[in-house]
């Protein structure tokens, strides 16, 4: 069961790609799912950190901003087109990553979450004061994405169009993210947040692993916000906002850490409820605070923990 685990999950998130034509493809529907895809990679970025190192990066919409920033600068100035600005984003956030994680490698636990979100919070006054970045008014006019892949033009102009895009950019997230669980890398970070005095017998360098690991993570994040700046044609000081951490880590956690398809999981239980059962802008990220301190006060495990915890019970 354990083997199959992995390809059915990986088949169960490619079958995705039909949803929203078997959903009855509205632009709403379309709208659903390529934001669930881009706030699920978003998501994935984080989770490296969270579930691999046992550490909190509330610094993590640095890199997610980045992204969206890359893109839309390279995109309405010089005119890059999209394969371009995916690599401009990446570079930047593997840059922004190795400084932020040389700052913080020294930091644990708490100090490590405090600095980032400090550094958050720098970087989002930055762009909100900061002219060259578009100050509070952000970047507005992003052209519709164009990729050309296998000499096939695409065009991301609707989000019918980026659909295909950003299902393909969550498939190849899953497949890293599955070949990290496999990799050194992957075993030594666990190692490293499990049995530290183990881990340091056995010659692992633990600064030298949380370091690579959170640089692995930046690019992740920084492709969501790339593709999430071609979806709405915007990019603003408000991707730093409060509002895409606290959704980043309720994705997480929401279902259980460690999981493949956790973080896709709980994104689409957050979308679907902010989409079509809303009530209200600020009544959303009520109930979106409220979903993640329950989950941590109760069911710290997630989902699945609940469900183990029911199962116990009833077999007792």
């Amino acid at each position: 069961m354990t083997r199959l685990a992995t390809p059915l999950a990986l088949l169960l998130a490619a079958l995705a790609y039909f949803v929203p034509a078997a959903a009855g493809g509205t632009p709403v529907v379309y709208a659903a799912c390529t934001t669930i895809a881009i706030l699920a990679v978003m998501a994935y970025g984080a989770d490296l950190i969270l579930s691999y190192l046992g550490e909190v990066s509330l610094g993590h919409t640095i890199f997610w901003a980045a992204g969206g920033y890359a893109a839309a600068m390279l995109s309405v100035g010089p005119g890059w087109n999209g394969w371009m600005t995916a690599g401009a984003s990446v570079a930047i956030a593997l840059v922004l990553a190795c400084v932020l994680g040389w700052v913080t490698l020294r930091t644990r636990e708490f100090v490590f979450s405090l600095v980032t979100y400090a550094a958050a919070v720098v970087a989002m006054e930055v762009a909100f004061n900061w002219s060259f970045l578009g100050g509070s008014d952000g970047i507005v006019g992003v052209p519709p994405l164009q990729l050309t892949v296998l000499g096939r033009g695409i065009t991301g102009s609707t989000n019918a169009e980026l659909w295909p895009v950003a299902w393909g950019l969550l498939m190849l997230t899953l497949l890293f993210i599955q070949r990290f669980r496999q990799s050194r890398l992957g075993t030594s970070a666990l190692m490293v947040q499990m049995n530290p005095d183990l881990a340091q017998a056995l010659g692992v360098d633990a600064r030298s692993v949380r370091f690579l690991v959170f640089v692995a993570s930046a690019p992740i994040s920084a492709l969501a916000g790339w593709l999430y700046a071609y979806q709405r044609a915007y990019v603003g000081p408000d991707m730093f906002e409060s509002y895409f951490l606290v959704l980043m880590l309720t994705a997480i956690v929401i279902v259980g850490r460690r999981l493949l398809l956790g973080p896709l999981i709980g994104t689409a239980l957050i979308i679907v409820q902010q989409t079509f059962f809303s009530i209200g802008g600020d009544g959303d990220k009520i109930v979106l605070g409220a979903v993640l301190a329950v989950i941590l006060l109760l069911w710290p495990k997630g989902l699945i923990g609940l469900w183990e915890l029911m199962r116990v019970r009833r077999a007792s």
